[in-house]
């Protein structure tokens, strides 16, 4: 076994050149989660490729030589999708980061697989476009990560998750085969799609290296603001209420429970004199209208009138709105709060959610362990995220807050990750929010594209 490993380092040396090898003390300081950077890296070695060119060739020697490969992308996922053993092969496509064209007559960017989300945006912002894809780790998320998992993010509620920004892709099989379909078309029905199969697959079916990406007109007038509710019916009502009255724009519509609010919003002076049961954060874009913000603050004191919300604070500067989307996105801050946390990220019909999270609420205070529970998440699109702080790590009490979490999801025709895959953490619940055929179908998919099981092996599927 150790001859075929070195077997495989030697023909990677030959071949490619030396700083796209690192093995012994070159990885030292290497991590598999940047929340983990304390935690050595476990690999045989770690590839950084500089071309398609070079992964296709780390694919074909590792094919040949039955050598597992792990996917890294930023490192920001939370579901163990880039963890390794020391057997494996880890390709990082960090060095793969260059926004390769802006066509702003189609209104696509091409982009390698490394590019930073952040950086993503700026390009699109120079040329007065906009790319919809946003999220808290936007500053370290590399665009082939949020790819393979199809992040979702904050403005899901108009614009979709990845796969609706997605136009073409180039991926990597796993003898080496290059796949290019880098088409700036939004409509072929030519066949099968098969970029879609590769949009969300985690890196078990392939290695994204290259993607063109749709973008839209740069929106210029934005509106962030900061609603209290009483209880949970009026604020799927007053999501409808925003839906009637602006016509598309509502591009993100957040709610965060009192006790979550409270905690990441300590940090700032108050935004609400009274205190309220629930907190809604939205975002509407309009690109032409010059009596837009007068529009809505109309619509929203009609919903104050109606009794939908009770209150409303509005953000009326750039600094203000990077003040209401920190407060919800620092989520760091809840972490802070125990030693030990589990998080979640399900989806659960918004007509049923106020009594799934009532009834997992009921469950967690049973658990002695527990000491906080915060919810919060993405209403619009039915999207729920949980932080769960414990005073201890004991197994046993992971699995049963696993148990609470996602045992009545069947019920509901919930999924146990709306967002952020399967990864190694969730592949054993896979079976509350999938079918047997539907498993069965996903494991013929990864035969078919992966025959020897050798990219990104355990994650979604044994």
């Amino acid at each position: 076994m150790n001859l075929m490993l070195d077997a495989v380092l030697v023909n990677l040396l030959k071949v490619l050149d030396k700083e796209v090898v690192l093995i012994g003390e070159a990885l030292r300081g290497r991590y598999s989660h940047i929340w983990k950077t304390n935690t050595p890296l476990e690999a045989k070695a770690l590839l950084l490729p500089k071309t398609t060119a070079d992964v296709s060739t780390i694919c074909q020697i590792c094919y040949e030589h039955n050598q597992p490969i792990v996917v890294q992308g930023g490192l920001t996922g939370l579901v163990g999708g880039t963890v390794s053993q020391n057997t494996d092969i880890v390709v990082s496509l960090q060095r793969m980061n260059r926004i390769e064209e802006i066509d702003t007559l189609c209104r696509t960017m091409t982009v390698e697989a490394g590019c930073i989300l952040a950086n993503i945006h700026q390009a699109a912002d120079a040329h007065d476009l906009f790319f919809p894809l946003n999220f808290g780790a936007k500053g370290s998320a590399q665009i082939g990560g949020c790819i393979a998992t199809n992040a979702g993010g904050l403005r899901v509620k108009r614009f979709g998750m990845t796969r609706n920004l997605i136009l073409g892709l180039e991926v990597v099989l796993a003898d080496g085969k290059i796949i290019n379909s880098l088409k700036k078309i939004i409509k072929d029905n030519s066949g099968y799609n098969l970029n879609q199969l590769f949009i969300g697959s985690e890196g078990t079916l392939g290695i994204i290296t290259r993607a063109t990406l749709k973008l839209e007109e740069k929106l210029v007038n934005r509106s962030s603001v900061f609603v209290g509710i009483v209880n949970f019916q009026d604020a799927i009502r007053f999501l409808r209420f925003c839906d009637a009255k602006f016509s598309g724009l509502l591009s993100a519509y957040e709610i965060l429970w009192a006790n979550t609010f409270e905690v990441l919003a300590s940090r700032y002076k108050s935004l609400f004199v009274d205190k309220h049961n629930y907190y809604v954060l939205l975002e509407i874009l309009d690109n032409h209208s010059p009596l837009f913000k007068d529009f809505v603050y109309t619509v929203f004191e009609e919903a104050v009138e109606k009794n939908l919300i009770q209150n409303a604070v509005f953000a009326h500067s750039a600094q203000e709105h990077d003040l209401f989307w920190g407060i919800r996105e620092e989520v760091e801050v809840l972490n802070a709060q125990s030693k030990y946390q589990q998080h979640f990220d399900i989806s659960v019909p918004i007509n049923q959610m106020a009594g799934y999270v009532e009834q997992v609420n009921c469950e967690l205070a049973k658990v002695e362990a527990i000491e906080h529970v915060f919810c919060f998440g993405h209403l619009a699109d039915g999207n729920l995220h949980f932080i769960i702080g414990k005073n201890t790590d004991e197994t046993s009490i992971k699995s049963l807050v696993n148990e609470i979490i996602y045992g009545p999801l069947s019920a509901v025709n919930g999924s146990i990750s709306a967002e952020h895959g399967i990864g190694l953490e969730k592949k054993q619940w896979l079976s509350r929010c999938r079918t047997e055929e539907e498993i069965g179908l996903i494991k013929k998919i990864k035969d078919a594209l992966d025959p020897k099981h050798l990219l990104n092996i355990g994650k979604i599927i044994d």
